[in-house]
């Protein structure tokens, strides 16, 4: 991974960390026949596993791309409990022939218990979180930050029209850390969790502080999507696609600012609206293009 000296020179309208659709590992061509008998190829998403070991314990094995198999581990792990804030990791070993990754730390660790506790979720590629991850919740104290409503109509743009392995290939769900207006670091993976984590592992490793963070996602703001974001200490999680009772009722809870049916002029608030600073008009923001519309705006 490369530290922040030697990342090229960036605007301010640049991603961090940005998807790369012709990136030659993360699809393949395939060739089939459309509704009328023609023959056509069409890229899709590839899907591999990769195993996560915590030092010297074996913790998962996550279905993802392959993308950024560190800032996953790192993320899962932290997302998980098993890495404090203050840990400090020693080393990150992946291994692409053997499709693992290992997280080592300064101190011991050991998790036998809390591993016989998984609750498999919702989410595409299913996801796994282990069943005490609640725990932490009751010692999460979000800021109260704003959110103006210029921000989310400019990301949901932006995010929008950037060019990804969804708008490549579809099959794969987005997660984008945002700061005001600017998205920052956009990550993409065939399960929302995976790309959440991701997210939550750069963060980690790069130290970049929550509290003035948007995280934004493609998928159904559910109660891990929910769970992660209190957890990273995120304060307002949007998505252009629709909520879970239980997810709602979290956010409610931790006091997150919960946004989802984002499309074009359209949002809908069910928690944390306290933050929200309505400063446009949404008569003056433009519809979405036709051809920048996920599926979730045709089906929801």
């Amino acid at each position: 991974m490369q530290s922040p000296a030697d990342r090229p020179e960036r605007t301010e309208t640049d991603y961090l960390i940005a998807p790369d659709p012709a990136a030659p590992r993360l699809t393949r061509a395939v060739t089939g026949t459309d509704h009328t008998g023609a023959t056509v190829t069409v890229r899709v998403v590839e899907e591999r596993p990769l195993t996560i070991f915590l030092n010297r314990q074996e913790i998962v094995t996550a279905m993802t791309i392959g993308d950024y198999p560190e800032y996953l581990a790192i993320g899962f792990l932290r997302n998980q409990g098993m890495l404090a804030d203050s840990e400090q990791i020693t080393g990150v070993d992946y291994d692409e022939e053997l499709e693992t990754v290992v997280v080592r730390t300064a101190s011991q660790t050991t998790y036998e218990e809390k591993m016989q506790k998984k609750t498999r979720t919702s989410g595409c590629a299913v996801g796994t979180v282990f069943g005490d991850m609640m725990e932490g919740l009751e010692q999460v104290t979000l800021p109260a930050t704003e959110v103006r409503t210029s921000w989310l109509y400019a990301l949901a743009q932006r995010i929008n029209t950037t060019p990804s392995l969804y708008l490549e290939a579809g099959a794969i769900h987005g997660t984008v850390l945002c700061q005001g207006d600017r998205p920052l670091v956009y990550m993409e993976d065939v399960g929302r969790h995976n790309a959440v984590d991701k997210i939550a592992g750069w963060m980690f490793r790069e130290g970049v502080p929550a509290h003035d963070k948007i995280l934004y996602t493609t998928g159904r703001l559910t109660s891990e999507m929910v769970i992660k974001t209190a957890l990273m200490g995120i304060p307002v999680l949007a998505s252009r696609s629709g909520f879970t009772a239980w997810g709602v009722e979290i956010a409610q809870q931790v006091g997150l600012t919960c946004i989802g049916r984002m499309r074009g002029k359209r949002f809908t608030c069910l928690s944390g609206a306290d933050r929200l600073v309505r400063d446009i008009d949404p008569d003056s923001v433009v519809e979405e293009d036709r051809k920048h519309r996920r599926k979730s705006a045709a089906t929801e």
